[in-house]
Order: structure tokens, then C-alpha cells, then sequence
């Protein structure tokens, strides 16, 4: 009986070498089987010649007839020759195993690290880890996605997910173990986050005002400087120079689950830059550092109630009690330099401006602050027509001719 390796053919002649393609290194050649005298087994051998002979490779399934087996076999001398042919076999190590070798030949960031190993461990492994990468297909994966958006751990994470599922896969088609990326759902490692509230500069200034006096200033910086709460706390008085109103921004703080905090580069060259402040908060930040800051020139600029670096887990209650003081929005300290990034937008900066000031190597973010500064502007201007109209009516109060702008709006 023939397995799914058999060609239904007993043809003397098809048992002779099919072609040689760079003889000294690649050859397909189809055998009889000498169990099924009526059947010649499709075997494809890929490899270096080093005895005359290499591996050999049986088709994966069973064909009808002889041509049917030819046009497999020129198929996979195609292949080779394009440099396209994938070794079957290559691919049958379980991804978790795969996976694990990618985090560490990777140069990740200790906190990106932090990250992917809980998608991987929570997200990721437990329904593809024990799939053989080349076992892991299109379906699998559509499969594996519905089934993560139905769990509920929120749309973000999952595209996160998805994102490095895709990029381990990628690894995988470039080190020849798998032939194609089954990762094709579109768009489905697109973020799309949620509306962030936007503070007004008065709200501003309430909440810098509402927090304990030592982080007074943090609130302003972070604000009309964009700085992330990772680069304020690793911020030193040498990274100020208050007479040239700059704060340079050279490395980031990471605070780890383990209890670390782990002081690095920003995450891209865009991100190690020098920011320009407003003169507005300059005094802030004057008083702030002789009250405040550690003394010596590399001292720490911010620091806690008992001078140790600040720890952004230890933030949250000071945070709470700010804003329900200062009666501003229940917002994320995130969403200061949210708020610093719309209000630079608003001014007129351009899109290289604005990224140059944000520390984004990427045009997507900047985008968004422009795309909202030309919405606040609408709702600025819709503000002043609604003035206008208020102003118009006290008149038409005084007189029956109407203006020419009432005019048109009646």
C-alpha cells in the first residue's frame, strides 16, 4: 500500500536522477521504493554534497499520476533556484522554545523585555506555545486573535500581542524556518487609545498648585516641557541651564516589577534632545532647585518627601489628593505632556517641530497633536462666533437695521 509519499507509477525511467541544480550542492531525486514495486517514491534531497549524496525530503502528499509528481518535484527545483525553497523540517521547533531564543538574542530594553515576557506568558503561549512554528497557520492565528479580544484583557494589550507574535514570526521567515508570516490579520496591531483629557493652562497652574510644593515644578515641566514621567525622575541640575531656558534630556528612567529602577537611553535617538521652556516657569524651577534638588551639579533634580529618587508607584495617592483639590479632571500624570504636546501644536509648530520637541522619531504621534489643534482651533473659533452673535443681539436690542454680519447670519 502506498503512503502519501508514493507516485502511482512504476516507470523504470522515473527512477532515474529528475535534475541536478548546482550539482556540487542542491539535487532532487526521485527513488523506487523497493517494498511497492508499482510505486516510485517521491524523495527531494537538499543539501551540501559532501559524499555525493544529501537529505532526503518526501513529497507531503499523494498524487494522482506522474505529471501531477513532475510538476511537485519542478515546483521544488524552482524553489531552490529562486532561493525560496524551505527546509520542511526546520521549522518544527516549538515556538515557546523559539520564542525564548529571541528574547535573548534581542538587545530589548529592560522594561520592552519586562513587557513581552508577561504577553508571552499570559497572552501568547498558552494556546500557540506548544505549536511547531511551521505547524502554525493563517487560521491558528485569526483563531487564537478572536479568542484573546473575547478574553478581555483590553483591546491595547492585545494588539501588543499580536504585534509581537508578528515580529517573532518575521524572525522566523528571515532565519528560513517558516516560508511565510501567518500573522495577515490587517490592522490588527494597530493601538488606537483612548481620548486623553487636555488640561487648560489654568488647570494647569491649579493642579502645580494643589501638589506638594516639592513637585510644584514637576507638574510645570512635565507640562510645557513634554517630558515623560521616565525623564523627569532621572532628570540632574546639569541637564538644566535656566539662563538658556533648556532642559536636555539625555537618558530615562525604567521602574521594574522587581523592585529596580533601571536608568538607560531613550527608547530612540529622537528621544535624547534638548527642550526649550516658556520664561513663565523658569522661577518655579529656580526656587525649586535651591529648596529642593540634591545640591552637588550631577544631584538629582527631583526626589521624594525623604530624598530617594522618585518612584512613580509611589505617586498615585499624592495624585489623587491634587486633583480633587485643584477640581481639575481625573487625569493620568501621563496626560500632563499629553496637554504640553496640544498646546505646542496649537501655537503653529510644524510637524518637524513638534516631533523634534516631543523626542518621536515616527510622524504618527505629532500627527495626532496637529490633527487636535486643528479641532481645538474649530472650537475656538465656533466660541468667538457664539461671542459675535451674544455681542449682535444686545445691538439689534438698540436698532431695527441690522448689520451686515447679522445680516448673514440671519
Amino acid at each position: 500500500m502506498a503512503t502519501d509519499a508514493y507516485v502511482r507509477d512504476g516507470s523504470d525511467k522515473y527512477n532515474a536522477t529528475a535534475s541536478a541544480l548546482n550539482a556540487s550542492e542542491y539535487t532532487f531525486i526521485p527513488t523506487r521504493d523497493p517494498s511497492h514495486p508499482q510505486t516510485s517514491m517521491i524523495q527531494g534531497a537538499q543539501g551540501v554534497h559532501t559524499s555525493g549524496g544529501g537529505a532526503e525530503y518526501r513529497a507531503p502528499e499523494t498524487f494522482a499520476s506522474k505529471t501531477d509528481a513532475e510538476i511537485w518535484l519542478t515546483r521544488k527545483e524552482a524553489e531552490i533556484h529562486s532561493q525560496e525553497w524551505t527546509d520542511p523540517d526546520a521549522g518544527k521547533i516549538a515556538f515557546r522554545d523559539y520564542a525564548a531564543d529571541w528574547m535573548t538574542e534581542g538587545s530589548l530594553r529592560p522594561k520592552t523585555a519586562q513587557l513581552y515576557e508577561g504577553l508571552l506568558r499570559l497572552h501568547i503561549n498558552p494556546k500557540l506555545g506548544d505549536k511547531h512554528l511551521s505547524a502554525i497557520t493563517s487560521r491558528h492565528v485569526r483563531q487564537w486573535h478572536t479568542d484573546l479580544l473575547d478574553g478581555g484583557p483590553g483591546a491595547s494589550t492585545v494588539a501588543k500581542a499580536y504585534r509581537l507574535l508578528r515580529g517573532i514570526l518575521n524572525t522566523a521567515v528571515e532565519d528560513d524556518l517558516i516560508k511565510k508570516n501567518p500573522c495577515r490579520i490587517k490592522n490588527a496591531g494597530v493601538e488606537r487609545p483612548e481620548e486623553r483629557p487636555v488640561l487648560t493652562v489654568a488647570e494647569v497652574f491649579a493642579l502645580a498648585g494643589a501638589v506638594p510644593p516639592r513637585f510644584r515644578a514637576l507638574v510645570l515641566l512635565a507640562t510645557f516641557g513634554s517630558l515623560r514621567w521616565g525623564e523627569l525622575a532621572a532628570l540632574r541640575r546639569f541637564n538644566l541651564d535656566l539662563d538658556a531656558r533648556t532642559v536636555k534630556i539625555e537618558v530615562s528612567v525604567s521602574e521594574m516589577k522587581t523592585g529596580e529602577l533601571i536608568t538607560g537611553r531613550p527608547k530612540s535617538d529622537a528621544g535624547a534632545r534638548v527642550v526649550n521652556l516658556p520664561e513663565i516657569i523658569v522661577g518655579d524651577l529656580t526656587w525649586h532647585l535651591q529648596r529642593f534638588s540634591e545640591p552637588e551639579p550631577g544631584g538629582l533634580v527631583f526626589v521624594g518627601e525623604h530624598g530617594a529618587p522618585l518612584w512613580r508607584s509611589n505617586f498615585p495617592k499624592i495624585w489623587t489628593k491634587a486633583i480633587i483639590k485643584a477640581g481639575v479632571p481625573r487625569i493620568h500624570i501621563h496626560d500632563l505632556r499629553h496637554t504640553g504636546n496640544t498646546l505646542a501644536a496649537m501655537t503653529g509648530a510644524s510637524l518637524k517641530e513638534l516631533m523634534a520637541r516631543m523626542g518621536h522619531s515616527s510622524t504618527k504621534a505629532a500627527m495626532i497633536y496637529l490633527h487636535a489643534a486643528k479641532d481645538r482651533d474649530r472650537a475656538i473659533a465656533d466660541a468667538l462666533g457664539e461671542i459675535v452673535k451674544e455681542g449682535l443681539k444686545v445691538k439689534a436690542d438698540d436698532s431695527d437695521e441690522p448689520t451686515s454680519a447679522e445680516a448673514k447670519i440671519n
